[in-house]
């Protein structure tokens, strides 16, 4: 079966996924060594809504606007040296993040779950694994550029500073992305 090609319908789309995610970034308050944003809420919200390749493709584009200097990051920063940063595992831990649910939005769509219940419910998990895969990748990234800047971080230190004060604000924040997606779903065709 052949694959349909990338349409200017879909750009379309991930131009606004990518403009939400840097609107998004702009509500942003320092927490720790991370600042909290509404990225992952944006992220979600695009992903679920648009499917998975297309919210890649916006993750992409956001984070090739921040790298060119365009000051989409948290804080109005733009630049590679953001990215580059104790904290930028975890903007490049978004492409992560959109990949794994791109992979798994597949398989669900395989399955073929189009039960409103069952689509919802799928949708979270497949958040949360996503998820979960930024979080390891960003605090890998965390504790390997703060140990060259400041000294080393031990994992129980890192993951009380990146992880463990984002769990619930990021499960609130997948909750509302999956009640976004399905008033988006009647919207925006797959």
């Amino acid at each position: 079966m052949k694959e349909k090609s990338f349409t200017t319908y879909d750009m379309v789309l991930s131009a606004i996924g990518a403009a939400l995610i840097a609107v998004s970034a702009f509500v942003s308050i320092t927490v720790m060594a991370v600042p909290f944003t509404l990225q992952t809420l944006a992220i979600f919200a695009v992903l679920m809504s648009t499917g998975g390749k297309r919210g890649t493709v916006s993750i992409l584009c956001y984070l090739l606007l921040g790298v060119v200097g365009v000051p989409v990051f948290s804080g109005f920063k733009g630049g590679i040296s953001v990215l580059l940063g104790p904290t930028g595992g975890f903007l490049a831990g978004f492409i992560f993040l959109g990949l794994v649910y791109w992979a798994l939005n597949d398989l669900v769509l395989k399955a073929d779950a189009h039960k409103t219940p069952v689509r919802i419910g799928l949708k979270i998990a497949e958040a949360v694994i996503a998820e979960i895969v930024m979080y390891a990748f960003g605090v890998v990234w965390f504790m390997t550029v703060y140990a060259a800047q400041t000294g080393p971080v031990g994992i129980g230190t890192a993951l009380s500073w990146c992880v463990i004060p984002f769990i619930l604000p990021d499960i609130i924040k997948i909750l509302a992305a999956a009640a976004v997606s399905e008033a988006a779903r009647k919207v925006i065709k797959k």
